[in-house]
């Protein structure tokens, strides 16, 4: 039988989010229902209350989150009725060309719960990301719920859903940071933060934290930047340089997303260097660059798609670390809130005065 719980859901472009009655059938075939205990506060949330993602109202907001395996449809033997799991938007499909090439993190044909949560009318919602977690329970591909070790808090582990597995994924994955290597980081949120931990345990050297808001700067350094650089205040550019030998860093992360910051971090990086663009941008952004400076810079020039993670891989792995007390996943929590305090959350959000407020049921 279909079960009615409490959603948050953005019914049309801008208006502020509702609280509503939300049908949840039971699980189909290689699909679960997820009890959730705790759904962290995404920029990406507020992009669908915004349209910035599609059209498709209403939406069925929350994404990064953990939470209990309740039932299984037929088919299913990845996961099990009381099973911790952290909830995944890129769930593998195990067939495509890029699985079958052994990059199942690049899955072209990742996939989402056939069925549809909707609100009491039968109206149709669009989960945010193929998952809907700022609900009591949602439905999801079971191939979306990675089961984890039961001892970490729900509130921390849910943030590897998202957020902080794109920031620390962007440094180890995609960045591939080395010991001792330099490391810049542009845009100091909750991603860009989680690429400073990520380039930090990955053994870099030199981690240079890059904001124009000091708040921000000051948490990076807490968690494990060596430099920080207002770029307000100063170049950029030429800050990076002067702290890495006049060379530039080995390893750029852009985590914002924005033309003029990806021109700041293709001319931070060291000759052969990399850069990462992890800040995803809106369709209307365009970049310009001499080709002549793309050829003649040489090194690699990358997007992060979720840090580029296999969260089958990942995902334990990084759990053990948090409770071996090695990966501090609790220092992005700033605050927990209420299903009902999503709208004001999203408004902390904005003024950059949290990490992340996580929803806790």
């Amino acid at each position: 039988m279909a079960q009615v719980v409490r959603g948050v859901i953005a019914r049309a472009k801008g208006a502020p989010v509702e609280v509503v009655p939300v049908v949840v059938p039971d699980p189909g075939p290689g699909e679960a229902v997820v009890r959730v205990q705790a759904c962290g506060v995404c920029h990406t949330d507020l992009h669908y209350r915004e349209g910035g993602i599609n059209d498709e109202f209403p939406f069925l907001l929350g994404h990064e989150a953990a939470g209990v395996v309740e039932s299984v449809g037929a088919g299913v033997t990845e996961v099990a009725p009381g099973d911790f799991v952290i909830l995944n938007w890129r769930a593998v499909c195990g067939r495509c060309r890029a699985c079958k090439r052994g990059r199942p993190w690049y899955c072209f044909a990742t996939h989402n719960a056939r069925q549809k949560m909707t609100l009491e009318d039968g109206t149709e919602l669009s989960p945010a990301l193929g998952i809907g977690a700022f609900a009591e329970k949602t439905l999801v591909a079971a191939g979306q719920c990675t089961k984890v070790d039961p001892a970490a808090s729900p509130a921390a582990a849910g943030l590897l859903g998202c957020g902080v597995m794109a920031g620390l994924g962007a440094a180890i994955n995609t960045g591939q940071v080395g010991r001792g290597d330099s490391v810049a980081v542009i845009g100091c949120g909750g991603v860009g933060n989680a690429a400073v931990v990520g380039s930090r345990l990955a053994g870099a050297g030199t981690i240079i934290a890059v904001d124009v808001d000091d708040r921000k700067l000051a948490t990076a350094q807490r968690l494990g930047a060596t430099h920080t650089v207002n770029s307000r205040a100063v170049d950029p550019v030429e800050a990076i340089r002067g702290l890495t030998g006049g060379n530039g860093a080995d390893v750029v992360i852009e985590a914002v997303g924005r033309p003029e910051t990806y021109r700041q971090a293709f001319y931070a990086r060291d000759l052969a260097g990399t850069v990462v663009l992890v800040g995803v941008p809106t369709p209307e952004m365009k970049l310009e660059l001499p080709l002549l400076d793309v050829f003649g810079r040489g090194g690699a020039l990358k997007s992060s798609w979720y840090g580029d993670c296999l969260p089958e891989r990942d995902f334990p792995m990084l759990i053990d670390l948090y409770l071996q007390g090695r990966l501090d996943l609790d220092a992005f929590v700033s605050e927990t809130v209420p299903l009902d305090g999503v709208e004001e959350a999203f408004a902390r959000m904005q003024r950059g005065e949290v990490l992340r407020s996580v929803v806790v049921f």
